[in-house]
């Protein structure tokens, strides 16, 4: 499996309303930390996650999280 490209080694803290959201996995995406198709042609798909009410999110932008599309702390051991 490839490596995803490393967008940040920080999660980006954001308030998120109840929606369906789809996070990058491949961190080429230019919306980081949201996909905007920059992984087609590649084995990587977005992570679709809902959010059921209005909640600040700590979104992981390093690619290697444990608790994806969450922040775990992995990028900084990177």
């Amino acid at each position: 499996m490839s490596t995803p490209k490393i967008a940040d080694k920080k999660p980006v803290v954001i308030e998120l309303e109840p929606g369906t959201y789809y996070w990058c996995r491949c961190g080429h995406s230019t919306s980081q930390p949201f996909c905007d198709g920059s992984h087609k042609g590649t084995e990587f798909e977005p992570l679709e996650f809902k959010i059921e009410g209005k909640k600040q999110c700590a979104l992981c932008q390093c690619k290697h999280t444990g608790d994806s599309p969450y922040c775990d702390g992995t990028h900084n051991t990177l």
